[in-house]
């Protein structure tokens, strides 16, 4: 019998395994300092993301300059920690945090709701806007570009970890993750890391290209949307439900991302039917 390493990852259903993969869940140390793969993946994405947001706003320097998505910085940091963290603990696993309240400080080790972290930055755009006295859609189009960038990464961090992956299946890609190794599973975080990352970002990198999107005002936003509310209503169909959740039981077919993702979807359509366009 095939006892894998804890951080090892089987691909294939051959005995031994064609291909294993080491993964650890820890990417260096300095001392007692640990950075593990899913932080390094939010402060690589945020840098990234930052970056590309200023690219963007010195095409456009009539609605958004350089300074002001400076200032924006650090209230993205901390709507997506805060929103994402809360997210997770008041719609995933409510009941854990409240015997142990001492772990939703434990941001390190995972447990992030993408939801949760959306709603976070789209109240600090709102907030932001507001005190700058910025057209909303003006600043959301252009963070919407560079959201693609953390989900990619984010998705990538899921898979080092071995977590969040899919149901059972016989395809020839399928893998054998260390929570599981009795069964081949969807590597659905590659997935995900594709249609919401790679995939998504290309689409809007090449609609902000074109004159007409970037004066209508909005119609990126809800590209973004849509695209992420499809691509998550997609790969839900193969991924392995949350152990706390499965699936919701007045409608067996929806999971919990699925149904998170309608009213995005539903939004998203809104937003591009009603983007207004600017002077």
């Amino acid at each position: 019998m095939l006892v894998p390493h804890p951080h090892r990852l089987y691909i294939g259903s051959h005995n031994p395994p064609r291909i294993q993969l080491m993964f650890e869940k820890v990417a260096f140390s300095i001392g007692p300092i640990v950075i593990r793969w899913y932080a390094l993946a939010y402060i690589v994405s945020l840098l990234i993301g930052w970056r590309y947001c200023l690219w963007h706003a010195k095409r456009t320097p009539r609605l958004v300059s350089r300074d002001q998505l400076d200032d924006f910085f650090m209230w993205a940091i901390l709507g997506v920690i805060l929103g994402g963290r809360i997210g997770f603990i008041l719609v995933y696993d409510l009941g854990k945090y409240l015997e142990h309240p001492l772990d939703m400080l434990k941001v390190w080790e995972g447990g992030m709701s993408f939801h949760g972290g959306l709603v976070g930055v789209i109240l600090a755009m709102v907030l932001f806007a507001r005190s700058r006295k910025l057209p909303f859609f003006a600043l959301a189009d252009i963070v919407a570009t560079a959201t693609p960038i953390g989900l990619f990464f984010g998705r990538l961090a899921n898979f080092q970890n071995g977590e969040l992956y899919g149901r059972i299946t016989d395809v020839p890609w399928a893998m054998r993750f260390p929570d599981d190794p009795g069964h081949l599973r969807h590597p659905s975080q590659l997935y995900e890391a594709a249609l919401e990352g790679l995939i998504l970002f290309t689409i809007l990198f090449l609609l902000s290209r074109f004159e007409a999107v970037r004066k209508r005002v909005g119609i990126l936003s809800g590209v973004f949307l849509v695209g992420y509310a499809l691509s998550r209503l997609a790969v839900e169909m193969v991924r392995e439900p949350d152990p706390q959740l499965a699936f919701l039981p007045q409608i067996s077919f929806l999971s919990m991302g699925q149904w998170l993702s309608i009213p995005m979807l539903l939004y998203g359509i809104y937003v591009i039917a009603t983007a207004k366009k600017v002077p």
